[in-house]
């Protein structure tokens, strides 16, 4: 799978993507990223790619000529596995549906808005979705991306060493959170870890860790219930 991601601070990816799951995965070829500098497609001496909004207002907007030239000259054609997505505060939250249903493209192409937003047109007419990773605004899209990237990235096959791992965990398949987890030892300073985990019983176990799911998720979530 392809990530394509268009910004303006190419230099900001340098840190996110050298670590961990994500890392791992491009190393060994299972996924690959192409930052965008999106000042490549501006017209003038100063590489502006903003302006001020019509009607006012405050603040700026990302400007659609360079945001269109640049995604058209990344993908000059586009096929039925390429989605271009817009990130956005205006947009859907992204949530691990969305993550498992962008991991179904073999090409997922991310445009970071900044300043006050992006102009319209690119939303309406360019990209095929807008995402926003919470219901908070941030200064741009890089780091909604590089979330986006290493939620949709450990989906995908291999890129994790335990299959199962992307089953039994929070906002899987039944909706839930993940339930408690422990490690040793198995008493620490006087809390101790649940006996039926010490038990060896795999059914009390399984019943155990659903209960305890439902639990923590009606603490914590309770929205996910609903």
């Amino acid at each position: 799978m392809i990530f394509d991601i268009l910004t303006i601070f190419p230099e900001f990816f340098q840190g996110p993507f050298q670590h961990g799951v994500v890392a791992r995965a491009v190393g060994s070829g299972l996924i690959g990223i192409r930052i965008h500098d999106l000042r490549t497609w501006t017209r003038d001496r100063h590489r502006t790619v903003d302006d001020r909004p019509f009607g006012g207002g405050e603040g700026m907007l990302l400007k659609p000529q360079p945001v269109f030239e640049a995604v058209e000259a990344i993908w000059p054609e586009r096929g039925q596995r390429d989605r271009t997505v817009l990130l956005s505060a205006q947009g859907p939250v992204f949530d691990q549906a969305a993550a498992r249903r962008l991991a179904e493209y073999e090409r997922v192409l991310l445009i970071c808005g900044r300043y006050e937003g992006v102009d319209e047109r690119v939303a309406e007419n360019l990209a095929d979705e807008e995402l926003c990773i919470g219901d908070f605004v941030m200064s741009g899209g890089e780091l909604a991306a590089a979330v986006v990237v290493d939620c949709v990235a450990r989906l995908l096959p291999g890129v994790l060493g335990n299959t199962d791992s992307t089953v039994h965990e929070s906002f899987s398949e039944e909706g839930l959170l993940d339930c408690p987890q422990y490690t040793r030892p198995a008493d620490f300073r006087g809390w101790k870890v649940p006996e039926v985990l010490l038990s060896g019983n795999h059914e009390a176990i399984r019943n155990w860790r659903k209960q305890a799911a439902l639990e923590k998720t009606a603490k914590n979530r309770p929205d996910l219930l609903q």
